[in-house]
C-alpha cells in the first residue's frame, strides 16, 4: 500500500486529524488514549490491555529500532489502532526483523502518522480519554464523527473474553538475555520449584517469563475459570494478571478470587490488581485520561522509597470505598491514587494476598520493582 495513502481520526467531540496510513487499510472505532513511553512500542502493540484502544505515542518519531518477535507481549497485535507522528524509514537495529509499518499493515492494524500528536494529547489532557474511529476508507468528517459518537465506550464491556484464552495451558519460557539486565529471572523453570496458578485475563508474556524465570512451575488458566478448579489444581501460589477494560462487569472473575482469598498465596498485577480489591469489597472508578508509559512515580508506603514504574490502566481502585480489611501500600506521587494494596488480615501468614496497579515486569520500562516477584516467590515457599 502506497504510503501516501490518506487517513483520519475523528474524536467524539468533533475534532479531525487528518495524516497519513502506514498500516492496514480500514476502519476502526475504540477509545483514543495516549502512552508517554519513549521506547517499548512494540510491547504497546502487542499488549492484550490495550484491546479496544487506539494508542497514540507521545514520542515524536516511533518504529527507528524495528520489530523484534522476542519483545512481543502476545502473538499479534492487540491495539484497536495506532497513532505516531512520524513512523521511521529506518529500523536501526541488529535484533530487527521488520520495519514498523510492514509489521502493522501484515497483521491488518489500521495506523497513521503525519497529524500534530501533542495538540491530541493536550486535548485527550484536558477532556479525557475519548471515543474514536479512525479510517482509510470514510474521509468524510461528518461521518466519522457520527461514527465516532455511535461508537461503544469501554465502561461496562467485558473485554477479558475477548483475550482470555479458551483452555489451560503451561508456560516455561524465562525471560531473555536482553531483558534480565539486573541478573533476576535466571533460574530454570521446573518442578521442583513453586507451581503457580496464573489467571490469564489478558496476560503480557513478560509475566509468566518472570515466573518461569524465577524457577516456578507456571500454569495459565482462562479468565472464567473457577476458584475449586484452581484449587483441583494444588497451586503453591495464585497469580491475577492484567488485561483490558471496565474491572466491575467481570463478576466471574471477582467472585473467583473472593473464594481463594485465605487459601492460598494471592499476587494480583493492574486489572489483578483492581480485580482482588473488588473481590475484598472495594469500587473502582474511571480515570480522566488513564496511566500510560513507563516513567510513573509511586511511593511505597512500608518504606518511604519511590519507584518509577511502567503503567498502563484507565481504571483504579476508589480510595473511600477500601474496605477495613485492605491496607494501601503504594501510591502515585503524580495524582494520589492507589497503586497497591495488601489484605491486612493476611499480611505475614502464609497466604497473603496484595497487588498493585503498575507493572513490575516491565518491558520496556523500569526494573525498581522486581522485588514484588521476590515477595511473592518467599510466600509460597
Amino acid at each position: 500500500m502506497p504510503e501516501s495513502t490518506p487517513a483520519k481520526l475523528a474524536l467524539e467531540d468533533g475534532t479531525v486529524f487528518t495524516g497519513l496510513s502506514i498500516g492496514a487499510e480500514g476502519e476502526v472505532a475504540g477509545e483514543v488514549c495516549f502512552n508517554t513511553s519513549m521506547t517499548g512500542y512494540q510491547e504497546v502493540l502487542t499488549d492484550p490491555s490495550y484491546t479496544g484502544q487506539i494508542v497514540t505515542m507521545t514520542y515524536p518519531q516511533i518504529g527507528n529500532y524495528g520489530i523484534s518477535s522476542e519483545d512481543t507481549e502476545s502473538a499479534t497485535p492487540k491495539v484497536t489502532g495506532f497513532v505516531v507522528r512520524e513512523n521511521s524509514r529506518i529500523a536501526s537495529n541488529f535484533r530487527s526483523e521488520i520495519k514498523l509499518d510492514n509489521y502493522l499493515r501484515r497483521h491488518g492494524v489500521v495506523a497513521i502518522e503525519a497529524i500534530d500528536t501533542r495538540a491530541l494529547v493536550r486535548r485527550l489532557r484536558s477532556s479525557g480519554a475519548m471515543r474514536g474511529v479512525l479510517s482509510t476508507r470514510d474521509l468524510d468528517d461528518e461521518s466519522l464523527i457520527a461514527k465516532a459518537r455511535a461508537s461503544a465506550g469501554l465502561v461496562g464491556r467485558d473485554l477479558v473474553s475477548e483475550v482470555t484464552p479458551a483452555e489451560r495451558g503451561t508456560w516455561s519460557e524465562p525471560l531473555s538475555c536482553w531483558t534480565r539486565l539486573d541478573g533476576s529471572g535466571s533460574q530454570p523453570a521446573g518442578s521442583a520449584g513453586p507451581h503457580v496458578v496464573a489467571y490469564d485475563y489478558g496476560m503480557k508474556w513478560n509475566i509468566p517469563r518472570h515466573l518461569a524465570g524465577n524457577g516456578c512451575r507456571v500454569t495459565l488458566v482462562p479468565g472464567q475459570t473457577t476458584a475449586d478448579e484452581v484449587l483441583a489444581l494444588e497451586p503453591d501460589g495464585v497469580f491475577l494478571s492484567n488485561g483490558p477494560g471496565d474491572p466491575e462487569p467481570l463478576v466471574y472473575a471477582s467472585q473467583a478470587i473472593a473464594q481463594l482469598v485465605g487459601k492460598k498465596p494471592i499476587f494480583g498485577i493492574c486489572l489483578g490488581h483492581q480485580l482482588l480489591s473488588l473481590a475484598c469489597g472495594a469500587k473502582t472508578f474511571k480515570l480522566k485520561f488513564g496511566h500510560r508509559g513507563s516513567n510513573h512515580p509511586v511511593q511505597d508506603l512500608a518504606t518511604g522509597k519511590v519507584e518509577i514504574t511502567s503503567q498502563n490502566h484507565g481504571f483504579a481502585v476508589e480510595a473511600d470505598s477500601l474496605p477495613s480489611d485492605l491496607e494501601v501500600t503504594h501510591v502515585s506521587l503524580n495524582d494520589g491514587t492507589i497503586e497497591g494494596v495488601q489484605h491486612r488480615g493476611l499480611a505475614g501468614t502464609a497466604t497473603p494476598a496484595f497487588s498493585v496497579q503498575y507493572h513490575p515486569e516491565a518491558s520496556a520500562g523500569p526494573h525498581d520493582s522486581h522485588y514484588l516477584f521476590d515477595r511473592f516467590m518467599a510466600a509460597m515457599r
